[in-house]
């Protein structure tokens, strides 16, 4: 009994025992297992930390790859785009060129031949020229020809002042006014008044007039007679002279009658003038060239052309309206010359 009691006593206190030792490796193990859940927590954190930067810079990678892509891609669209209206910009510009040029060619070569108005220009320069030339030398013949009458006319004075006043003149036994005894020469007038010779005063025989002649007026001697003979009438002035022309030919000239062209005597309206125009818009409208990209003109811009040259054609009428005019006051000033 005692054997089984102490049994009794050693189980209780190996029971004891075995429950604070259980309970002592229980806490040592929860311990360790809280240690090992945290490692593993930290651990795993780090991990998924690492694998998050990890598919952060993937992200970035493919983003930056992904937006390069689309820059370079609209990159690429806007320089072709501008490439493009570059090239059509040149294209439109080279057409326009042509354009012009063929317009100026065709315009100066059926429309307005400004190489027959040139060479009309520059020989009415030319003639213009000659002509001013030719007048200069006239006006200098007429003033010498004026200078010469001029000294004439003086020397006539002279003479007929030395005549007036021959009683100046000296004698031998009296010097006169302009043989002074003190010059060593004779004055001039003194040489003239040598040369001339004494006014006479004549008494001037006065004409009879047209009665007179016919009835002898006033002694009547003579029946009256008939007038036959006429006075004559002045002689005509003389030709001034130049490089003139007949004035038969000038006339002619002048009033030689309008010879108008077919455009003009022909009227807008008719179904000819219609058909040139349709077929001229016809032919601008769809030119025959080989760069299929030069633009065409339109209806618009050809009627706008018509309007200009129509334009032209009157500023070119009127200039030479003008000049006709210029050259009538001249001409008649030279006739009347």
């Amino acid at each position: 009994m005692a054997a089984l009691a102490r049994l009794q006593e050693k189980l209780q206190r190996l029971q004891e025992e075995y429950f604070l030792t259980y309970r002592a490796i229980d806490e040592e193990r929860k311990t360790k297992y809280k240690a090992a859940v945290r490692i593993q927590r930290w651990f795993r954190a780090c991990r998924v930390r690492a694998y998050l930067r990890h598919l952060s810079k993937m992200a970035i990678l493919i983003q930056k790859w992904w937006r390069g892509y689309l820059r370079r891609k609209y990159f690429r669209e806007i320089v072709e785009r501008a490439y493009f209206i570059k090239k059509l910009e040149f294209y439109n510009e080279m057409a326009v060129r042509i354009q012009k040029m063929w317009r100026g060619y065709y315009v100066r070569k059926y429309i307005h031949n400004f190489s027959a108005l040139k060479r009309y220009l520059e020989a009415v320069s030319l003639n213009n020229e000659f002509v001013r030339s030719e007048l200069q030398e006239y006006a200098e013949m007429k003033e010498n020809e004026e200078k010469m009458k001029d000294l004439e006319k003086k020397e006539e004075e002279e003479k007929y002042q030395a005549r007036k006043m021959h009683y100046l003149l000296s004698t031998a036994q009296i010097p006169g006014i302009y043989n002074s005894p003190l010059r060593k020469s004779p004055d001039p007038m003194e040489l003239l008044l040598r040369k001339s010779k004494p006014l006479t005063h004549r008494k001037q025989k006065m004409g009879s007039s047209l009665a007179d002649e016919l009835y002898c007026w006033p002694t009547c001697e003579k029946p009256p007679a008939f007038v036959t003979t006429l006075p004559l009438l002045p002689a005509p002035r003389q030709k001034p002279q130049g490089p003139f022309r007949d004035p038969g030919e000038v006339l002619r000239q002048r009033y030689k009658p309008l010879e108008p062209t077919l455009r003009v005597r022909e009227s807008m309206n008719s179904p000819p003038a219609k058909a040139r125009e349709a077929t001229g818009r016809e032919e601008w409208r769809s030119p025959i060239h080989d760069n299929k990209e030069v633009t065409v003109l339109c209806p618009i811009d050809f009627c706008h052309f018509l309007h200009i040259t129509k334009m032209l054609r009157n500023m070119s009428h009127q200039f030479v309206t003008q000049a006709n005019m210029a050259e009538k006051p001249m001409e008649q000033n030279i006739s009347e010359k």
